[in-house]
């Protein structure tokens, strides 16, 4: 079984399914529509390619929470269109995303994270990363939650990491899934989005090791010196 790990990183974020118009909300960990949006934008594929968008779709998800993020709230006013919306976010979080399915795909999603054909941005497009999604060894031969279970945690400081007890997963989940929430999408199109119904569990997980480098070794990619 083959699982795709990237990081999701950044000082806000905000990731949401069902927000009305004037209120928009956010989730406390990234939603499976809003990752695979992020993916299509990294490999370049169009809000009206549906097969290609499904096929996304269809790869197991989870997410591992490193660091639980704080809701914030912002008055935020559109002048030139006189309008006016109460926005929620999510500030300093850390999540690291996983994807099991077919591996040609996965390798490239991974290629497509390694170099974006757009913009990536954390839900909304106020929210870009502030590290990029790709890591080096990403791509595993382990089942999903083998795989989120033993990669190193994605912090930075030794003193937050021995503070931690356990991180919160959550994943997609069979018919005995706990939460149902309209997050499996089918179309981006502007006018004619569509989702599916989803289900997902939410669990905890032993901490995992510590290794300061491991979601920055693609900091500063350097190319291969040409003979």
């Amino acid at each position: 079984m083959t699982t795709l790990l990237f990081q999701v990183v950044g000082p806000i974020q905000a990731w949401d399914w069902q927000s009305e118009h004037i209120v928009k909300f956010t989730q406390k960990e990234p939603t499976k529509s809003g990752i695979i949006g992020m993916v299509c934008a990294a490999m370049g594929i169009d809000r009206a390619n549906t097969q290609s968008i499904r096929k996304l779709a269809a790869l197991k998800f989870a997410v591992r929470v490193d660091q639980e993020g704080t809701i914030m709230y912002d008055y935020h006013t559109i002048f030139e269109e006189k309008e006016v919306s109460q926005r929620y976010y999510l500030n300093d979080a850390m999540f690291l995303i996983g994807l099991e399915g077919d591996e040609p795909l996965l390798q490239l999603v991974q290629n497509g994270l390694k170099r974006p054909k757009w913009n990536l941005f954390l839900g909304r497009k106020s929210c870009p990363p502030s590290r990029p999604p790709f890591l080096k060894a990403g791509l595993q031969q382990k089942p999903l939650l083998d795989a989120l279970g033993s990669y190193p945690w994605l912090g930075q400081s030794k003193r937050a990491y021995n503070d931690l007890k356990r991180l919160r997963v959550v994943s997609d989940a069979s018919k005995q899934g706990l939460s149902i929430s309209h997050d499996q999408p089918i179309n981006f199109q502007k006018g004619r989005r569509r989702f599916a119904p989803r289900r997902s569990r939410s669990f905890f997980i032993d901490k995992p090791s510590f290794d300061a480098q491991a979601s920055y070794p693609n900091m500063f990619m350097q190319t291969e010196a040409k003979s």
